[in-house]
């Protein structure tokens, strides 16, 4: 379900009427604190909500929290993963807890189910990793869990190797197809960059033995009561000898990009402005600029990369995406723009504020706009006619016809 920004009012920000007496109580407790206290003490809340009643209730808490609380919304992503990564108890069926989640805020709480398993069940072996996903791989209504499982794949190797990037993905590679691993790529290099600019990114305070485990960035924070993860108990495993990953490194905009195989380019070619961003200060026109020194066949993923970040930077507001994208070269802005409307129905697995976006940008851009609607569309459902059914929200039938060709319909 989209959820919007409440505007504030003369008495400031309020809750929406239907939230829980719970979530209220955590809104009234946590609002009036600095924002690192205050993201400590949704947590806990959250947490709370958790133990007491399930990951539903935690997630729904945290929509009406991210109601009420732009910066809520802002870290919203890195919430769900705190309630994935609790989630999961050691010894429980991995598919039984990965299933309570649901696709809120980018569906990070799958994500973080993922990590919290492997973290307590320990060497993620080929046929853990293979095997993991296994149960979403046969049905193909199960196509957006599968991806979801994947990326969190990607996440749980990640922070299993000690956020050693490498050999996560190696992790990955053990994968038996381009699309499967190419998801899980997705996820490594995600942890990878979240860890290094959010060290309180809750998978940074993941316990091994009782000890918090160091983020990429610096130390790890402490746990709240429950300890982000505090349920997990299992081993990092790094092998002896290996020297830790450098995550990001400030002279480099293309790094880790520019040292790694190219069969991991586009995976991390579609993250890397995360990285220019923080290092530029938010400068939108310098990671543009940065983008255009990208290797040729993967230009356009760095555009994609900016899109999807304008898209979390604006919090979906369709009209500041479009300013924003329009920093980027002429010749490539149309690659931007696909970066934004893939975000928009990733963080709610909706297609309105997609379709919406597309009728706003220049007309030029439009059939690009349209195919990366349709190849959404194409994870988003598994069914052909549904995915012909939502390509009828196109401007024209020859934006239909190019929604329809990236959700792979058939002619006719």
């Amino acid at each position: 379900m989209a959820i919007g920004i409440a505007a504030a009012t003369c008495g400031g920000p309020s809750l929406p009427p239907i939230a829980s007496a719970e979530a209220a109580a955590a809104f009234e407790a946590c609002r009036e604190l600095a924002w690192e206290e205050r993201r400590g003490c949704y947590e806990a809340r959250l947490l709370d909500e958790l133990d007491a009643a399930g990951t539903v209730a935690a997630l729904e808490m945290l929509e009406s929290l991210a109601v009420a609380d732009r910066a809520v919304r802002a870290e919203s992503h890195v919430l769900t993963h705190a309630i994935g990564i609790n989630a999961y108890s050691p010894g429980e069926t991995f598919t039984d807890a990965f299933e309570e989640c649901t696709e809120v805020f980018q569906s990070g709480c799958y994500h973080g189910v993922v990590q919290a398993y492997f973290i307590a069940t320990g060497e993620p072996n080929a046929e853990k990793v293979a095997g993991l996903c296994a149960p979403y791989e046969t049905d193909p209504a199960d196509r957006w869990l599968l991806f979801q499982c994947l990326h969190g794949l990607g996440h749980g190797l990640t922070m299993y190797y000690g956020h050693h990037l490498l050999m996560a993905l190696e992790g990955c590679d053990l994968l038996t197809t381009g699309w499967n691993r190419n998801s899980c790529y997705g996820g490594a290099f995600m942890e990878n960059v979240v860890n290094a600019i959010a060290p309180h990114h809750p998978a940074a305070a993941l316990v091994s033995d009782g000890t918090a485990m160091e983020g990429g960035a610096g130390e790890a924070t402490e746990a709240s009561d429950h300890g982000a993860g505090a349920h997990v108990h299992g081993t990092m495993a790094m092998a002896e000898g290996v020297e830790p990953f450098e995550p990001l490194r400030a002279d480099d905009p293309h790094y880790p990009c520019s040292i790694l195989d190219e069969r991991y380019l586009t995976s991390c070619y579609q993250m890397q402005t995360s990285a220019m961003l923080w290092h530029n200060d938010w400068d939108i026109a310098d990671a543009a600029t940065s983008c255009l020194d990208a290797p040729d066949d993967w230009r356009d993923d760095c555009f994609v990369s900016l899109g999807r970040d304008i898209s979390g930077r604006t919090l979906q507001d369709e009209d500041e995406a479009h300013s924003e994208c329009r920093k980027s070269p002429a010749d490539h802005r149309e690659w931007c723009y696909v970066g934004v409307v893939k975000n928009f129905v990733d963080v709610t697995a909706t297609t309105g504020a997609g379709f919406s976006f597309c009728r706003i940008i220049e007309d030029s851009a439009k059939p690009r706009c349209h195919e990366a609607m349709g190849e959404s569309l194409y994870s988003l459902y598994a069914d052909e006619a549904a995915r012909r059914e939502a390509c009828e929200a196109s401007e024209t039938e020859e934006l239909a016809l190019e929604c329809r060709r990236g959700a792979r319909v058939r002619a006719g």
